[in-house]
């Protein structure tokens, strides 16, 4: 057995606040999950690196239930 955690990518997003809330929304459901990318943004320069919230691989299939749940409520 492995000490090394694995992320997943459950969103993407091209605005950090839309990233907030998705990480927000899991934390709500007890998942933790993190916002990676945010900080290589270049929205001056007429490039934006997607901005990608990851959770720990044993939660992925719960946060992918979770957001898509979310998704059909709006």
């Amino acid at each position: 057995m492995s000490d090394t955690q694995q992320f997943k990518t459950v969103a993407t997003f091209t605005e950090r606040f839309q990233a907030d809330i998705c990480v927000g929304l899991l934390g709500d459901h007890g998942i933790p999950a993190g916002v990676f990318g945010a900080d290589s943004s270049y929205p001056s320069l007429g490039y934006v690196r997607e901005i990608e919230v990851k959770v720990n691989e044993s939660d992925y299939e719960e946060a992918i239930k979770i957001l898509a749940a979310s998704e059909s409520a709006e």
